[in-house]
């Protein structure tokens, strides 16, 4: 029976399952790490147990560390969330042992799905099809090599433990693969403590397709819809929908029929998700279990009506399935996206910091969800994963949930640090996502090719305009000493990225301003009608017209949201940093995260975009290079060191080329 639930996680998927355990009138304990401290789900919680220091290692997968919690704050129950120790069956066995209900499959079912290798070998003797490759023992370099020959390229390097897409590359020709494998190895490793790895061809142009399944204790297994996971990057899911775009009714049941099979082959008990890879002609092939619940189950949710976590909870009390599979009911189209901090105009870099402005009640309509794990003024650190909410839409049909996702990109913004919201809007609405023609490699093909999806945004003549005005207002009401505010007309430099303008501005009667694009440039009349500080709202009027348009000072910093792109305006200073540029011979830490690899020592020469060093962060892998040809001097980093961002961990003595 359950009592108190633990949720052994942190986060937007803590905040979740609290919210539905709550609903349900179970009392909840969060658990925390140093870094999350501050964070909502500790609040959000009936009580809360601090459990270690920020790494995860240290504090999130200790799992006698969190059942000891359950021990001093009663609880009788924990809910895993997904990631972390969710899918971990040693774990599940602890709880089982300890007499502590693990809201989630036996410890069985997650060790054989846990293994895929060992998963995929009961699906083929399930009946289940599954994609060629290599699930053998052997694990020596050499033998892999052989493998991958047999097999032919391209193929994915996996690891048999975890998911996420922690520990898998993708590998195009031969020579790609001995470094694969040493890095898929290792992530492995870190991971999840097994390097063990197994070899899939890869299903060109494929689609990534998942369903739902649900099981309970009295012989009950239903599938609820599926999802189309299609649109990723790196093998990370960014856009989620359901339904699929290219499943017919007669696909779905067949797909469904198959995940049901495949649970009670393993007699599954909970959630759980069945991932297929689907090749252009709509075979599907068996992926993987998920033996829990998916970061994605709110597009699910959005268009059953079921609340996911409810039903784990129900299970997990050994009640039935509330819903025979005849009961239940699709309706419309949801689509997920979600918010990562990362830079995608620069290699998808994951990005650290303050968050300095987040209020996403304000996109919230009929039909629109955000689940988020974050609250104003919070720290986004390394040692996690880089999304930190998730925007969910329900429509009547698919175009309608376009339509809405992109005006909730548009009114939720994120100020403080990089984020791709701007980069999910343009996704979204794209004419290969509209016609339902993505790949799980176009994205990643698209940077390759330089498609103008990934270029940076850039102001437009209305932004340089508007803060320009705006400038001119906060020193009016924030005299500076360096400029009366009776001047009639003065110029104003300011910087926008790596964009910098002089722009002339002059105070005009009552709320209008005069605005110069440059200072011979003639006037533009820009009349600043109203400013909302609490929402950022904006109202001007130019050319006659009325818009507005989200504007939110932070500190001397300006952020224009434009389609949901974020744009910052800051006034040049008379006395620029010298310093600034970037100096060849010193190679800093790209982000802030943990040291994985260092290929280079004291006395070694270096070419221009050689590798040096690697560092892992929020589930990547950042690359340092040498940014010119040069003998290393001093190498400060050492495998397993932590260290921020702009770190200086190479020094180079720089030569010239022969």
């Amino acid at each position: 029976m359950l009592k108190k639930i633990l949720i052994a996680n942190r986060g937007e998927i803590a905040c979740r399952v609290i919210r539905t355990a709550r609903k349900l009138g179970y009392r909840t304990v969060a658990v925390y790490s140093d870094a999350d401290a501050q964070a909502p789900h500790v609040s959000l919680a009936d009580e809360a147990v601090c459990i270690g220091p920020a790494p995860a290692a240290e504090s999130y997968l200790k799992g006698d560390v969190l059942l000891d919690a359950c021990r001093r704050t009663g609880a009788n129950a924990i809910h895993p969330g997904y990631g972390f120790l969710s899918e971990n069956a040693a774990f599940a066995e602890a709880c089982r042992n300890a007499g502590v209900i693990f809201i989630g499959p036996s410890p069985e079912a997650i060790r054989v799905m846990g293994d895929k290798a060992g998963a995929k070998a009961e699906m083929i003797k399930a009946g289940v099809p599954t994609a060629p490759g290599y699930l053998g023992a052997n694990q020596d370099d050499e033998h892999l090599i052989g493998e991958a020959e047999r097999l032919g390229f391209p193929l994915l390097v996996k690891a048999v433990s975890g998911g996420g897409g922690r520990g898998m590359r993708l590998v195009h020709h031969k020579e790609e693969l001995p470094q694969a494998i040493t890095s898929a190895r290792r992530e492995a490793q870190s991971a999840f403590g097994d390097g063990t790895l197994m070899l899939e061809r890869l299903i060109l142009n494929g689609r990534h397709i998942e369903i739902q399944v649900f099981a309970d204790g009295h012989g009950n297994a239903v599938y609820i819809g599926e999802r189309d996971c299609t649109a990723q990057r790196r093998r990370q899911k960014v856009i989620e929908e359901s339904p699929s775009p290219v499943v017919s009714p007669e696909m779905r049941a067949a797909m469904g029929r198959d995940a049901v099979l495949a649970a009670q082959a393993i007699h599954y008990c909970g959630a759980g998700t069945i991932e297929y890879i689907v090749d252009q002609d709509l075979n599907y092939y068996f992926l993987e279990m998920n033996t829990r619940l998916q970061v994605e189950h709110p597009v699910t949710e959005m268009i059953s009506g079921l609340d996911l976590v409810e039903w784990q909870l129900r299970v997990a009390a050994g009640q039935p399935l509330p819903l025979t599979q005849d009961q239940i009911t699709l309706s419309g189209h949801a689509i997920e996206a979600r918010l990562y901090t990362e830079d995608p105009y620069a290699n998808f870099a994951p990005q650290t910091g303050r968050i300095a402005w987040w209020r996403p009640e304000q996109a919230l309509y009929d039909g629109v969800r955000i689940d988020a794990g974050i609250r104003e003024g919070g720290e986004v650190t390394p040692h996690y994963d880089p999304m930190v909410a998730k925007l969910i839409v329900h429509g009547r049909d698919r175009d309608d949930a376009i339509r809405r996702l992109i005006a909730t990109l548009d009114d939720a913004p994120l100020l403080g640090l990089q984020h791709n919201a701007r980069f999910l809007r343009d996704l979204v609405d794209h004419p290969r996502f509209r016609e339902g023609s993505m790949t799980t490699t176009l994205i990643d093909q698209w940077q390759i090719d330089g498609e103008p999806l990934l270029q940076r945004p850039v102001a437009s003549d209305t932004c340089w305009l508007i803060a320009a005005a705006l400038h001119a207002v906060h020193h009016e009401g924030h005299a500076t000493g360096l400029r009366a505010a009776s001047v009639a007309a003065y110029d104003l430099p300011l910087q926008c990225a790596d964009a910098r303008r002089t722009l002339r501005v002059h105070h005009g009667c009552g709320d209008t301003y005069l605005v110069h694009p440059t200072p011979t440039a003639p006037a533009t009349a820009l009349r600043l009608i109203s400013h909302d500080a609490a929402t950022g709202w904006l109202r001007y009027e130019l050319d006659g017209i009325q818009r507005r348009l989200r504007a939110v000072w932070v500190a001397d910093t300006l952020h224009l949201v434009q389609d949901a792109a974020i744009f910052t305006f800051t006034e040049v200073s008379a006395w620029p940093d010298q310093g600034a540029g970037q100096d060849p011979s010193r190679g800093l830490a790209p982000v802030a995260g943990t040291v994985a690899q260092v290929l280079v020592k004291a006395g070694d020469k270096v070419t221009e975009g050689q590798a040096l060093l690697s560092i892992e962060a929020m589930k990547m892998e950042m690359w340092l290079s040498a940014q010119a040809p040069g003998v290393v001097k001093a190498v400060y980093a050492t495998p397993g060191e932590q260290v921020q961002a702009k770190t200086l961990l190479i020094d180079i003595e720089l030569t010239k080329e022969d």
